[in-house]
């Protein structure tokens, strides 16, 4: 048997927690812009200061009703700075998270609150409220409703927790502590609970960051969750973001918001599945097709596939280049522009991109990073760098792995 070690570029966490990296965020860099939050068509940034005030308003809200340290607390959402917030409110009060994906049925419901034992969820809408509630198990003791301003709600209901509690609650809080329970279908029985520790992302997201600082640590670098943040591969790259101070936006309605969130926000890289890369290489064929410019649009993704290609053998001659040049003004230029003109990698994963997908993205000027990993190894096993890149293949392991 063959193993393969990359050594950590973050050594493992032997005291504090996921709590740490927005207390400390707002103590030494207190006006950063950390995320950005919908506001009308455009965003509204919120600092390291606010974010943190907001998170531990929202965690004196959970401990006022009851959330003690261990309690489970589940959240139903699709992807929405809510989400963020309750993440991080949950485990300042010294809870942990449960997520549960917003299509979820309610017999699945039931199974994922009474075998998590959780004591309370958040949904996003009435609808699932309404859904939930029938099948909550007698423990759960509350639910709260995001858009009907559970923020607020929680901030009011803990005014009078003090902040010495939620620092004693924090305090309580170790590596080992438990963070979140992430449901994954299994071939066989029942979803299964896996237990992901406080320690388990810290080293996970520290290593990525550290591992990708071109992406995570980009000045004036930004990203657009829009992947579920219910999966691990979206939750380590909402806490990675944060981890790096990379500015940060969500966007929870991929089909009616996710051309005009992109270009409005204008990251500099985005996480996505291959059939994100694929609707949009068959939606620029399309139109190219449509205006009479398909063989043009062919030719180019040819040259870009080239150009990649040539970028690896490290010959490229001087008339592909020129080739290149040209079809970056007419047609490369144009896909970078559909995703916010700003956009240079993507983190893949999920299921294979395909080389010829991989070529044609790089040679368009958006490196594809693919990776590969699992629920239990806390997202990514292995990503490709931009120091360590190969199309086609899932990378080395993460700095910190063995494989």
């Amino acid at each position: 048997m063959n193993e393969i070690f990359q050594p950590a570029l973050e050594p493992a966490a032997t005291a504090g927690n996921l709590t740490n990296l927005v207390a400390e965020r707002a103590w030494f860099e207190p006006e950063r812009i950390m995320v950005s939050r919908p506001l009308g068509d455009g965003w509204q940034p919120v600092s390291a200061r606010e974010l943190e005030a907001e998170i531990r308003a929202t965690a004196k809200g959970l401990i006022a009703a009851g959330v003690n340290i261990g309690d489970r607390v589940a959240i139903m959402a699709r992807t929405r700075y809510e989400w963020t917030i309750l993440d991080f409110a949950i485990w300042f009060a010294g809870g942990v998270t449960v997520p549960i994906y917003e299509t979820s049925s309610a017999e699945q419901v039931d199974w994922i609150m009474t075998d998590s034992h959780s004591v309370a969820i958040i949904v996003e809408t009435p609808q699932l409220r309404d859904l939930v509630k029938p099948v909550l198990p007698s423990f759960t003791a509350n639910i709260w409703t995001m858009t009907e301003n559970v923020l607020a709600q929680l901030a009011y209901l803990g005014r009078d927790v003090s902040d010495a509690e939620i620092d004693r609650r924090r305090g309580a809080l170790n590596p080992d502590s438990l963070a979140t329970l992430i449901y994954t279908s299994g071939t066989t029985g029942k979803p299964k609970g896996v237990q992901l520790t406080h320690g388990n992302f810290l080293a996970e997201c520290g290593n990525v960051v550290q591992g990708a600082a071109d992406l995570f640590m980009k000045p004036g670098g930004s990203t657009l969750l829009f992947l579920p943040v219910a999966h691990v591969f979206g939750r380590m790259v909402q806490i990675g973001s944060i981890r790096a101070g990379l500015h940060l936006a969500h966007c929870g309605d991929v089909l009616g918001r996710l051309t005009t969130d992109l270009a409005s926000f204008k990251p500099t890289f985005v996480l996505a599945v291959p059939r994100i890369f694929e609707k949009v290489y068959n939606g620029a064929e399309a139109k190219a097709d449509a205006a009479g410019k398909g063989a043009i649009f062919r030719k180019a993704a040819a040259v870009a596939i080239e150009y990649s290609q040539a970028l690896d053998s490290g010959k490229i001659s001087p008339a592909l280049r020129i080739k290149h040049a040209l079809f970056d003004k007419l047609v490369y230029s144009k896909i970078r522009h559909g995703l916010g003109g700003r956009v240079e990698a993507a983190i893949s994963g999920g299921a294979p991109l395909g080389e010829r997908l991989g070529h044609f993205y790089r040679g368009a000027g958006i490196r594809v990073l693919e990776g590969y990993g699992l629920t239990e190894t806390t997202a990514g096993a292995t990503l490709n760098l931009t120091t360590a890149h190969r199309v086609g293949s899932v990378g080395k392991p993460i700095p910190g792995t063995t494989i």
